[in-house]
């Protein structure tokens, strides 16, 4: 196999492998869809630790009986009027999938939470910002030192790829 048709192939398995749309359960865990206890546990600050893609979706969890997720526009967000959602989950499990890039914006359907911080923006990166559209360094990715596309005396290059993809080559004796 030539080096040129080595490389086409890694790119390929990469892109399948970092392409794949994850959940994001919010906050983190069951529990977290409350009004919060503190202005530093907003869900915001849950939100701006995540790079969330297009395909990604949003889980919620939370007690139908007292709570709901309401998708609303930006100006309903700041003004956390519930009257005309854009989207209402009331059955204690919301998913929300992220079809595009730009901001979303959810507020609690209990009266009064929403003026007390049970509130979230997400923010979905574009497409060309997306780490799954290429190769870059982010969670989950390692180095793994391979041939250069065309060596010449024996240099080397660095490969960027998910650790599984790189021990599924390896083993395969596709990279050596």
């Amino acid at each position: 196999m030539s080096s040129s048709s080595l490389v086409c192939l890694t790119l390929l398995l990469v892109s399948f492998t970092i392409s794949e749309a994850r959940d994001y359960l919010v906050g983190g865990d069951d529990r977290a869809w409350r009004v919060p206890p503190t202005t530093n546990d907003s869900l915001n600050r849950w939100a701006e630790k995540n790079r969330f893609q297009v395909g990604d979706s949003l889980v919620w969890k939370y007690d139908a009986a007292k709570d709901s997720v309401l998708q609303v526009t930006r100006e309903a967000y700041l003004s956390c009027n519930r009257s005309s959602p854009v989207a209402e989950h009331r059955d204690g499990t919301a998913v929300v999938e992220l079809h595009r890039s730009g901001a979303y914006y959810f507020i609690s359907g209990a009266e009064g939470a929403c003026e007390q911080g049970e509130k979230l923006i997400v923010v979905v990166m574009s497409e060309r910002h997306s780490l799954r559209g290429g190769l870059a360094l982010g969670p989950g990715l390692t180095e793994f030192e391979g041939p250069a596309v065309a060596p010449t005396s024996g240099a080397s290059t660095t490969v960027v790829l998910k650790s599984g993809v790189a021990a599924a080559l390896l083993v395969l004796g596709i990279i050596l």
